[in-house]
């Protein structure tokens, strides 16, 4: 399990054919890596991966062709957000949070809110029609491995739009503000959303 905060930015370094799948190599900063052991789940862009070997400020892992398919900003170099695995006596800074990516979105809009006198922007997204019965105002969802509060939806006939409100710290660590229209990003539904909408088909 994870929370979706964001506890640091690295690199994919390394992306190389392996089987069916690729085999990654991470770079991280300087002692990230301390208390995490072989085994150890680590959430990559919001997408829960095994730490398979370590070297340095480095860890790899290999990821099937499964998992690519279903995903984006795995099978290609460049930077990511990081996030370990929640301990039971850490604190729930965002929300309960699986690693399991529902569906792919894409960035419909991206800008700078220009009445916010705390510079935050408008992140709009164009989620997966199947999403849109765990998405609400104020609830929560995750997009490439942050946790962030929905502030408007609108279902159209091909798709959930969901409006979020960034703030600038956010925007400076994590890749979120690296995001441009038109980007597929990974999402994830609330946890708690998906059991409440399995038991509302029961009687």
């Amino acid at each position: 399990m994870f929370t979706g905060i964001i506890t640091a930015v690295g690199q994919i370094t390394i992306a190389q054919e392996k089987g069916d799948g690729l085999h990654l190599v991470v770079e991280v900063p300087a002692g990230y890596l301390d208390d995490v052991v072989l085994g150890d789940s680590i959430a990559i862009q919001g997408a829960c991966m095994t730490a398979t070997q370590f070297e340095g400020n480095t860890f790899a892992l290999d990821i099937s062709r499964e998992s690519l398919s279903k995903t984006v900003g795995l099978d290609q170099t460049g930077p990511v957000n990081l996030e370990k695995a929640l301990r039971l006596n850490d604190r729930l800074g965002g929300h309960l949070v699986s690693g399991h990516v529902d569906g792919v979105g894409t960035v419909s809009h991206f800008s700078q809110v220009a009445s916010d006198a705390y510079g935050s922007w408008l992140l709009r997204i164009e989620a997966p029609k199947a999403l849109a019965p765990y998405l609400a105002y104020k609830g929560s969802i995750v997009v490439n491995g942050v946790s962030l509060t929905v502030n408007k939806t609108e279902d159209t006939a091909s798709a959930c739009i969901v409006d979020i409100n960034i703030i600038p710290h956010t925007l400076e660590n994590t890749t979120l503000g690296k995001l441009k229209q038109g980007d597929f990003v990974n999402l994830e539904v609330d946890l708690i959303a998906r059991y409440v909408a399995r038991m509302m088909k029961f009687d």
